[in-house]
């Protein structure tokens, strides 16, 4: 069955939209920005369209990405995400942020990005299916495990002694990859793997 996806993902600095018709890629737009994902999805989401030469009435399905990430930066793509899945009543699908970079691999691979903090989250996959993770560490206290290669983030990839692969960041074409298309979509929950900076009066408090 033909599908035409929207798919989002702001789990990364990479603010990501995309147009795909079931494994080829019409049309992408990337603006790298950790401090841009509000100003720059619903940009981005329309020149997908534009470059695709798709109507959004013409959606069939909205993927996005559910993180590991930031609070706020995983907030607003989920946001938007599920605002025009809401809009078309069309479905909207979760998947693992990490998981549309791994599932885009080869062997054995460690998937990393920034979780900030000196911290970073990550993943390991076989052949793209993930074998343990997610999960958030110092990269010193990650263990690679049988990984021939690491993917994701190449700041964060470079403190591992491994060769480099792509992708780098979360791909329309991964994020589709990464969806289980014979289950009817989940609700979305975001994968933040920890409480977020800020703390309630009470919280504070308590310290």
């Amino acid at each position: 069955m033909s599908r035409l996806v929207l798919t989002i993902d702001t789990a990364t600095p990479a603010v990501t939209a995309g147009i795909v018709a079931d494994d080829q890629v019409l049309a992408e737009q990337v603006t790298i920005d950790a401090r841009a994902h509000a100003e720059r999805i619903t940009p981005n989401v329309l020149a997908a369209l534009a470059s695709a030469e798709v109507a959004m009435a013409d959606l069939d399905a909205v993927v996005v990405g559910c993180g590991p990430g930031p609070f706020t930066g995983l907030r607003v793509g989920m946001a938007t995400a599920a605002a025009y899945g809401h809009a078309l009543e069309i479905p909207v699908y979760g998947v693992c942020s990490l998981d549309a970079i791994g599932v885009l691999t080869d062997g054995d691979t460690l998937v990393v990005t920034d979780a900030r903090r000196r911290e970073i989250y990550w993943a390991r996959y076989r052949d793209g299916i993930r074998v343990d993770g997610p999960a958030v560490n110092a990269a010193a206290d990650v263990d690679p495990g049988p990984a021939r290669a690491v993917a994701g983030s190449p700041d964060h990839a470079a403190l591992f002694d491994l060769p480099r692969c792509d992708p780098v960041s979360p791909t329309p074409r991964g994020l589709v990859a990464a969806v289980d298309w014979s289950q009817a979509p989940a609700p979305l929950v975001p994968l933040y793997l920890r409480r977020p900076d800020a703390k309630t009066l009470a919280e504070r408090a308590s310290q």
